[in-house]
């Protein structure tokens, strides 16, 4: 720990001595916005932000920091989804403590269930601010124009860079989960004093993770890998044939994955093969079953207007009677819609 404060100690009194190159940032950094489930600290502007479609995240879980290492996490959990960062710089005079009990206020409302919080140096607030590793937390993040500028007569010719200014001073995070539409988010609040107490402003650090289903269908399983799968295992399943929700029209987003299943079936003339399709557990039974035999009868049918003869084909649909995956999940339900080619 001793060696961390003193290596900030000397960063810090190297932007004392530099003239501030700009103030504070007075708008939002383009293209950014509050989180839907968590509005900003009245004056706080939205300095830095990055969201990612699907990403994967650590957060520390009930256990904290490690009590052997200083910037570590105990047990850090990997958690996956869409993830949204935000950097808040806090308005001139409001102190970390305001901003973080706000926060607080307003979570513990809306039913936040607490994973892992600290509030002080002995409940390891300062370990969770170098495990929280702000360089790498930063990457890919989109910053406002400005920097931190100084207050008062010593420092108001000072000023340190923006980018993921939070520091161990009054440093306080929280991390737990919030239900908000049906879904579970992970949240991970940090707020401090902005790079130091000379700034007399606060910094929020914010990491929202969502469940999503990682997008599937984006490789094309090739003619060689198809030939390989339906050797080794009989069967192989075919995530790039893309059907609207509820209907059984193949698009064309598809081609790629039907040229290489052409390709498979020309390159073994005698092989038969049955298209099976599969559906999560949304729906009934009954439409279930019609709706993955339709689009099942739809892969068959553009595979016989490109040449394969239709004796070598059925078409048959399993509802969702045979899951790869739960379906407690949106991620588990998007792999168990499906269409698979099986060895007749």
């Amino acid at each position: 720990m001793t060696l961390h404060r003193a290596a900030l100690t000397l960063l810090a009194s190297f932007a004392l001595v530099t003239t501030a190159l700009a103030d504070a940032p007075k708008a939002d950094v383009s293209g950014s916005a509050d989180h839907p489930v968590l509005k900003r600290f009245t004056g706080s502007v939205l300095a830095g932000y990055a969201q990612q479609d699907w990403e994967q995240r650590s957060f520390p879980d009930a256990s904290g920091v490690s009590k052997t290492e200083n910037d570590k996490f105990n047990r850090p959990v990997n958690l996956e989804g869409k993830a949204t960062r935000l950097f808040y710089l806090g308005q001139l005079g409001k102190s970390p403590l305001e901003v973080f009990r706000n926060y607080q206020q307003a979570l513990n409302a809306a039913g936040f269930k607490v994973t892992w919080q600290c509030e002080s140096e002995a409940q390891g607030c300062v370990k969770a601010y170098f495990a929280l590793d702000g360089y790498e937390r930063a990457k890919g993040m989109r910053w406002a124009e400005g920097d931190v500028p100084g207050v008062g007569a010593e420092y108001r010719s000072s000023s340190w860079p923006l980018a993921m200014s939070i520091s161990y001073d009054q440093a306080r995070m929280l991390v737990g989960t919030l239900s908000s539409g049906g879904r579970t988010l992970n949240l991970l609040l940090f707020t401090s004093m902005a790079a130091t107490e000379h700034t007399n402003r606060s910094a929020t650090y914010i990491e929202i993770v969502e469940p999503k289903a990682m997008p599937t269908g984006q490789v094309t399983v090739d003619a060689k890998a198809i030939a390989s799968g339906l050797q080794a295992e009989g069967r192989i399943a075919l995530y790039g044939l893309f059907f609207d929700t509820g209907k059984t029209d193949i698009k064309p987003d598809s081609n790629a994955q039907l040229d290489q299943m052409v390709a498979t079936l020309k390159a073994q003339p005698a092989l038969k093969v049955l298209i099976v399709g599969h559906t999560d557990n949304v729906g009934s039974i009954d439409a279930n079953l019609a709706l993955s035999e339709g689009r099942a009868k739809a892969v068959v049918a553009a595979l016989t207007q490109r040449g394969i003869a239709a004796n070598r084909l059925q078409a048959r649909g399993i509802a969702n009677f045979a899951p790869v995956a739960s379906n407690a999940s949106e991620d588990g339900r998007g792999r168990n819609r499906r269409v698979e080619m099986v060895l007749q």
